[in-house]
């Protein structure tokens, strides 16, 4: 999934206007996402284009060589599909 994917699954906190809260979700997710554990897919989550972002300590390069290691296959770009690989939470 992408930061602004999961971004969208969470509502924005309460007094928070909808439409402030759009335009910082990715954000927010990538700021949990650099600081959550290892024991937590973090490399699972990309950016809007389908690239790795860097993490604090880490750069991009383990996020790759991790997803690479699920077979997960780049472009010359850099990029995964992501409608190969994205994820989508089942429907309720």
């Amino acid at each position: 999934m992408t930061y602004a994917m999961i971004g969208g699954l969470i509502p924005p906190p309460t007094g928070m206007d909808g439409g402030a809260y759009e335009k910082i979700r990715a954000r927010w997710v990538g700021y949990a996402m650099s600081d959550c554990p290892d024991d937590i897919p973090w490399h699972r989550v990309l950016n809007a284009a389908g690239r790795v972002s860097a993490r604090p300590g880490y750069g991009g390069v383990k996020q790759r060589s991790l997803l690479e290691g699920e077979d997960v296959a780049f472009d010359e770009r850099g990029c995964l599909s992501l409608e190969d690989y994205r994820w989508l939470p089942p429907t309720r």
